[in-house]
């Protein structure tokens, strides 16, 4: 897995998003939302949106922070069934979310719930954001979206929406870095690494990758 993530390109990823029930699967909760988007060589080429059901009512505050309510929920398959087939979605794939250590944790929750598991790697598009958008007033998706002059794609705090506006955002860093740095061929495994430096060396680190 490291040889293949050091020549793993970031144009070709799967951004996923989950809305869910509340913060923690550790504490209960569950998915109720997953999009996810497939880009390949910098272009999307497929989509996966699904809703299901968790299994019990969501909170008043959850419908109206997602728009997506308990008669939304009703009818729809079980979790378990849904990332069933998503994991075909994104087998052989690495994936990219914004806030990711909160996807990863519903992501790898309910895939075990399935039976099923994901080996890639993962890349939060919030730390390098943190390291590309030094000027942003936050880092939320809403605010980095109107601050790259990206056109929103729907609703906040809707899985495919925010899917598709974090691939977006994605695309815009590796433009700029090619851009600004000269790099024209950047890695999967050095945008983790960017990630995980301190901001303060982000600069020296992105002109290191031109030599």
């Amino acid at each position: 897995m490291a040889d293949e993530l050091k020549a793993a390109t970031p144009e070709t990823v799967v951004v996923l998003d989950f809305e869910t029930t509340g913060l923690s699967p550790q504490y209960g909760d569950r998915a109720i939302e997953i999009g996810a988007v497939l880009i390949e060589n910098g272009s999307i080429v497929n989509r996966f949106q699904k809703l299901m059901n968790p299994g019990f009512r969501i909170s008043p505050f959850i419908e109206g922070y997602t728009g997506i309510t308990n008669d939304m929920l009703k009818g729809q398959p079980r979790c378990e069934e849904v990332m069933a087939e998503f994991a075909g979605f994104i087998d052989g794939r690495n994936i990219v979310a914004h806030n990711a250590s909160f996807d990863r944790r519903f992501l790898d929750a309910e895939l075990k719930r399935a039976s099923r598991a994901f080996d890639g790697a993962c890349c939060c598009s919030l730390l390098v954001a943190r390291r590309i958008y030094l000027d942003a007033p936050n880092y939320r998706l809403q605010t980095l979206v109107s601050h790259a002059g990206i056109r929103p794609a729907g609703s906040f705090h809707r899985a495919l929406a925010d899917a598709e506006m974090t691939a977006s955002l994605w695309q815009d860093m590796l433009g700029r870095i090619e851009r600004l740095y000269g790099v024209r061929t950047v890695t999967f495994g050095q945008l983790i690494e960017l990630s995980r430096i301190d901001r303060l060396y982000a600069h020296r680190y992105l002109s290191s990758l031109a030599r």
